[in-house]
């Protein structure tokens, strides 16, 4: 027991510091480390260079590319006038007193596009603001109606999503982000449904006692006035280009590389062998990021070419934040699923005998316990993906289940207070995690039953 509360004390340390706004990339470590202290004080110097540091640096070098990539992709997103033409065209779709469904929509159109969900947080929050505003919606649902957007059912759920969480669980299930297209659609109703029937009671609640949006401090409550005269149809072509493109290289990738790609370089003195499997889902999204950016330049050149140098540096900044604030978390997951109580709670969650619960139960508490969604699944899957696979096989469940549950699991519990994305959200929108984290934790909740729903699902039907 006492192994075990100093797990649960390692994660209350981070969680807390997060909530009083300490740098995660900071606390993390310190936090790991106190538990390691707590465990064998000896190990601590082995475990900081070694353990934390290698898993901290191998999460990097596996997806900065993809991180990097995005969110250069998002800012000309920004930059290009494309973010603007989109919610202009919500706008006039949903009606401005429909904010909150349009700031939805447009969230998801552009991380189901590929752009980063720490970009789209920039990106979209000064016209959810400027929404908000004008139809006196209180600003502290803001941060939670864009994670119903962002960083709920496009994230994992909805099939062929580039985001993070939907391409790990393929170098470990021999998957690709298309798995189980139905069940994920599934999983995507619910949510999206659930979340903008709460949205819109919180809504409704503030009126009723009379709040409005409520004072702003920051500057980046912009009006709507200053959209750029760009059509909505051009606008989606950005985002249509980098989906086919994810799709048809997820396919052409195995077919011109076969299964081991080899590079003979003067320089190396053994040839460069590669696994083509474990990153054709990688190298699909990075290949449609860059046509997505082509794309852009080709249709916005005159808009984007003027301040391109400038404009690119905050997409390179804030994906190198994003990166260190996810491998951090990863890092610190690493270092306590390497503790006594860690193997215990893990002894206790394979005495769940259901495959898709025991998946789902294992991937959501991990990622509860790291603070990232990204980084519990990889711990996870790690550990635990050959007996998922054996149990699942031996269950008569196809591998592209496992695959889409263990996904939307991964995005459940991991928008506790000390996730990385939410620290950042929260930041950009002027609010506290004591103003706004409540919607954020009701959006979280309602996340992590859709994964029940999904499993129930499939249990029923079989529908994959």
């Amino acid at each position: 027991m006492g192994d075990v509360l100093i797990v649960v004390g390692a994660l209350a340390l981070l969680v807390v510091a997060a909530y009083r706004g300490h740098s995660v990339i900071l606390m993390a470590p310190l936090a790991a480390l106190l538990a390691v202290l707590c465990t064998a004080p000896d190990a601590v110097p082995a475990v900081g260079t070694g353990l934390y540091m290698d898993k901290l640096a191998a999460f990097a070098k596996s997806y900065f590319p993809v991180f990097l990539l995005g969110a250069v992709f998002g800012r000309l997103i920004a930059v290009s006038g494309v973010a603007e033409a989109l919610v202009g065209a919500l706008i006039t779709l949903f009606g401005a007193s429909r904010a909150m469904l349009s700031i939805v929509a447009v969230c998801a159109l552009l991380t189901y596009g590929g752009v980063s969900l720490f970009v789209v947080v920039f990106a979209v929050q000064p016209f959810a603001a400027g929404l908000f505003r004008r139809a006196d919606i209180p600003r502290r649902l803001i941060p939670g109606t864009v994670v119903l957007g962002a960083f709920s059912f496009t994230m994992d759920a909805l099939p062929g999503t580039p985001q993070i969480q939907n391409l790990i669980p393929t170098t470990f299930f021999g998957t690709d982000a298309w798995a189980a297209p139905w069940l994920g659609t599934c999983g995507a109703v619910v949510i999206a449904t659930s979340g903008l029937a709460y949205l819109e009671w919180r809504r409704r609640q503030a009126q009723r006692r009379g709040e409005g949006y409520g004072e702003d401090p920051s500057a980046a409550a912009e009006p709507l006035t200053a959209l750029r005269p760009m059509h909505p149809l051009v606008a989606l072509l950005p985002l249509l280009v980098v989906g086919v493109t994810n799709k048809l290289l997820t396919t052409a990738i195995p077919h011109w590389y076969g299964a081991v790609h080899e590079v003979h370089l003067a320089g190396l003195a053994q040839p460069l062998a590669v696994a083509v499997q474990p990153v054709t889902a990688l190298w699909a999204v990075e290949g449609a990021l860059l046509f997505g950016i082509l794309t852009i330049v080709a249709l916005a050149w005159r808009t984007v070419a003027p301040g391109g140098a400038e404009s690119i540096k905050p997409a390179v900044a804030g994906a190198l934040l994003a990166t260190m604030n996810t491998a951090s978390e990863y890092g610190f997951g690493a270092v306590i699923a390497a503790l006594p109580g860690f193997v215990a709670i893990r002894n206790a969650l394979q005495g769940i005998h259901d495959p898709l619960t025991s998946v789902a139960v294992s991937v959501a508490t991990l990622s509860g316990v790291t603070g990232s969604a990204s980084g519990g699944l990889s711990i996870a899957l790690a550990a635990l993906a050959e007996r998922f696979l054996a149990a699942a096989h031996a269950a008569g469940i196809p591998p592209e289940v496992l695959h889409r549950v263990a996904a939307m699991a991964s995005g459940g519990m991991d928008t506790l207070p000390h996730n990385g994305a939410v620290i950042t959200l929260l930041a950009v929108c002027g609010l506290t995690h004591r103003q706004a984290y409540r919607d954020i934790f009701a959006i979280t909740c309602i996340k992590t039953a859709a994964v029940g729903v999904v499993i129930l699902i499939y249990q029923c039907t079989g529908l994959v």
